[in-house]
């Protein structure tokens, strides 16, 4: 004896691949399913629309199964409004809250369906019954007597769907391989990043140190003058070695030109945090003349807001560098809003935590010389990724270049 119950799917699903999705994750937790309505668009633009009868050994199974089958934006047919708990405490959750993923959200209130706002993944839905509004909100924000919607009932998302007609950025959608084409690849990307500024999109772009290290740094603050990043998320090693390379020509200690290392280079970035320390800011450093290049130095001069998060294995740091991680978690998020496309390149870490905040809806670019860490990033929840597999010193200067030609063709 089998207990069923009966989903509704509606958009692209088929070209979008979430038909398949549906199935795999049907039968791979010991599921069955019937197609009791199954009607398909016959145009290019036209959704499809799908009736599924859903079926599993006792009530738990089925339940874990539509549990997994709601994240890809299947709905029950008849849908009542969201359960809603009050938290007992600051940051404490209550039983079975609903944990978000980084798509659409909705939830049913009083018969309406309320949008979720500031979507990301792995955090609650607070409902504020004053204002009739839901707000995504982490555990870190939560406080004692908030609403917060529980179970899975009255809760809609919307899985990301790719239409018939493909955009530029879909070019390598989903996969990771070194061996694509980089320019061919970078040209697209660069197209992308004209057209997001064009239409007054927003661009944040998180890096690692090896942007630094590889020689991709003044291909980047190249970017930053010409106005192609909006806001800049990086570390510690990131801005000490980009102002080391300023002040001293090394990166580590290594001459950035030459590759070699230079006698005493290991304590040139303890004197380039020393002299930002003198200056008591990256921005004094730069307007009393100590820093005069490089891509903090861009930020500041163009104004483009920056946020470095501190790491426990900092030197210094720099007395910009924000050393709470919450405080840096806002900052990031603050920053985020709005954006169009976010570039990640070379660090893993700061890219996963920037990915946990992205409403699947941002492009989003990982670029990395380790598949490794491209694949991680998407295996994380940040499955609209596009990964790259290149280094930095490569990737920057090429992108600079594309975009040049791309701005001469444009003014003509």
């Amino acid at each position: 004896m089998q207990i069923s119950r009966e989903i509704e799917l509606e958009g692209h699903i088929i070209d979008s691949g979430i038909m398949t999705l549906v199935f795999d994750r049907i039968m791979d937790m010991g599921g069955n399913f019937e197609i009791l309505t199954f009607e398909v668009g016959k145009k290019k633009t036209d959704t499809s629309y799908a009736c599924l009868k859903v079926s599993a050994a006792d009530e738990t199974q089925l339940e874990a199964i539509l549990s997994e089958l709601y994240r890809l934006g299947a709905h029950l047919s008849v849908v009542a409004d969201a359960r809603l708990v009050p938290a007992e405490g600051d940051r404490i959750v209550p039983k079975d809250f609903y944990s978000t993923t980084n798509h659409p959200t909705y939830v049913k209130y009083e018969g309406e369906w309320l949008s979720v706002e500031n979507i990301e993944m792995d955090c609650l839905v607070v409902v504020d019954p004053v204002t009739q509004r839901a707000c995504c909100t982490p555990l870190s924000k939560l406080t004692k007597g908030s609403l917060v919607v529980v179970g899975e009932d009255g809760v809609k998302v919307d899985y990301p769907e790719r239409p018939r007609e493909k955009s530029r950025f879909e070019f390598m959608q989903g996969t990771v391989s070194p061996e694509r084409p980089s320019e061919t690849l970078i040209e697209k990307i660069a197209t992308e990043i004209v057209e997001v500024k064009r239409s007054g999109g927003k661009i944040v772009l998180v890096g690692g140190p090896a942007i630094i290290h590889t020689g991709g740094g003044p291909a980047l603050a190249k970017l930053v003058h010409d106005g192609y990043i909006d806001a800049l998320f990086a570390g510690n090693a990131l801005a000490t070695h980009d102002i080391e390379s300023n002040l001293f020509g090394t990166s580590l200690g290594m001459d950035i030109k030459t590759a070699k290392l230079v006698t005493g280079g290991h304590k040139h970035h303890i004197y380039a945090i020393s002299e930002v320390m003198r200056a008591g800011s990256i921005k004094n450093a730069v307007e009393q003349g100590i820093v005069t290049g490089g891509v903090m130095y861009e930020c500041v001069r163009n104004n483009v807001p920056f946020v470095l998060a501190g790491s426990i294995r900092d030197d210094g740091p720099l007395p910009d560098v924000i050393t709470d991680v919450m405080e840096a978690q806002d900052a990031m998020r603050k920053h985020l809003k709005g954006a169009k496309m976010v570039l990640m390149v070379a660090t893993l870490l700061h890219s996963v935590a920037v990915g946990n905040c992205l409403p699947s809806s941002v492009k989003t670019l990982c670029v990395d010389i380790n598949p490794a860490s491209l694949t991680k990033l998407m295996d994380r929840g940040t499955s609209q990724a596009i990964g790259i597999v290149s280094d930095a010193g490569t990737f920057f200067p090429m992108l600079a270049k594309k975009l040049d030609e791309l701005s001469e063709k444009i003014n003509g």
